[in-house]
């Protein structure tokens, strides 16, 4: 099974159809929906995971990008500027999946990219505005 981590970007036009919807049912592809922004009439935005064999998977993304949506891996979608924080743990507690944390021994600020959902709650908490989100 392969399973990848993707931004899916979709035209006006395209966001008042279940393109995804139908994409799972014809291909058979586990979709998770990590976080969305999607607005009739506006260009919308989907962060998911998508899992299925690895033919099927890609069949199903280019039956997406046929039908107008642009398709994108999700990387380093997240950015700390390690260089300036104080590692005061503000963000941490806001961060649900635990994708920030602060452990023993170093005290320090540990960032995990693949537990990120890109939620943005971090950005909000860091009293240094050190975290940006690129979603």
């Amino acid at each position: 099974m392969a399973k990848k981590r993707l931004v899916l970007t979709f035209p006006p036009e395209v966001v008042e159809r279940p393109v995804v919807a139908l994409m799972v049912k014809e291909f058979d592809v586990i979709t998770n929906i990590l976080r969305a922004e999607i607005h009739e009439g506006e260009v919308g935005r989907m962060l998911v995971e998508m899992e299925g064999p690895g033919k099927r998977l890609n069949e199903g993304l280019k039956y997406l990008e046929d039908q107008g949506v642009q398709v994108e891996e999700a990387v380093k979608d997240i950015e700390l500027d390690e260089s300036l924080c104080t590692n005061c743990g503000a963000c941490t507690a806001v961060c649900l999946p635990r994708a920030l944390k602060v452990e023993a021994p170093g005290w320090e600020i540990d960032l995990d990219k693949d537990r990120c959902i890109l939620c943005g709650f971090c950005v909000d908490a860091c009293p240094l505005q050190l975290i940006t989100v690129k979603f």
